[in-house]
């Protein structure tokens, strides 16, 4: 069913809810007194309707849910917060990654971590921009609706992980292992994966096709040995 026809169901439903009821008087009126009385029912009944109209069209034609996920193309950032000292370092969420919500906006935008283990930490949300992650291990953690654009990945290990709906445009990835990860969702447009292994990697049919588009996608994983370009599944070109 159309927004339209939506729309106009919902109109009639309304309409019939709030039609003016016959008023059952107790006592005699003169017929000046009962026509006041039916005109102010009119247009109390009027008013509802027109309310319900209001609530229809905003429902079914107002604005679409915010599009936050890894095909994202602009995102307006907030200034980096730096009087926080306390910013840049790895922690998990407590409100679940299935919103990407926190208690406050999670940024480790600049920041230097590389070589650290983040692994197992629910990451959702994470904004990243010019950040140094580089052989972090990220094993089992969980990257749901994280930013992470022009940022140095190279060598991270996001086994068994959950990085769904995230955007990498701009990001170095180079020798990255995403061995059994879920990436459902997420963008690589523009990033480095070169080296990297995606074997047994959960990827849609449309993310698969995106990445096997991607320029860099060559090379041999040094860790672990693997064609980059068949573990995606893109089969092999020389």
């Amino acid at each position: 069913m159309t927004n339209r026809s939506l729309i106009i169901s919902l109109l009639a439903i309304s309409v019939s809810a709030f039609a003016p009821a016959k008023t059952s008087l107790p006592y005699k009126f003169s017929r000046l007194e009962a026509k006041k009385i039916h005109d102010h029912e009119e247009q109390i009944s009027v008013g509802k309707i027109f309310v319900a109209a209001v609530l229809s069209f905003a429902i079914f034609m107002g604005p679409p849910p915010a599009f936050a996920d890894g095909q994202t193309k602009v995102f307006k950032l907030p200034p980096i917060d730096m009087t926080d000292k306390n910013r840049c370092q790895f922690s998990g969420s407590k409100m679940g990654q299935a919103n990407a919500q926190r208690d406050k906006l999670y940024d480790l935008r600049q920041c230097n971590l590389s070589g650290q283990d983040a692994s197992g930490l629910d990451l959702s949300g994470v904004i990243m921009d010019k950040t140094d992650v580089s052989n972090v291990k990220f094993i089992e953690s969980q990257f749901s609706k994280g930013y992470l654009r022009n940022s140095n990945f190279d060598g991270a290990d996001f086994t068994n992980g959950i990085i769904d709906r995230a955007n990498f445009a701009g990001s170095s990835l180079r020798g990255a292992i995403f061995q059994n990860a879920v990436l459902t969702g997420t963008s690589f447009e523009g990033a480095d994966v070169e080296n990297a292994d995606f074997t047994d990697a959960y990827l849609g049919d449309f993310d698969i096709r995106n990445l096997c588009q991607n320029p860099t996608l060559k090379g041999e994983n040094s860790k672990t040995g693997i064609d980059t370009k068949l573990s995606v599944g893109c089969g092999y070109r020389r």
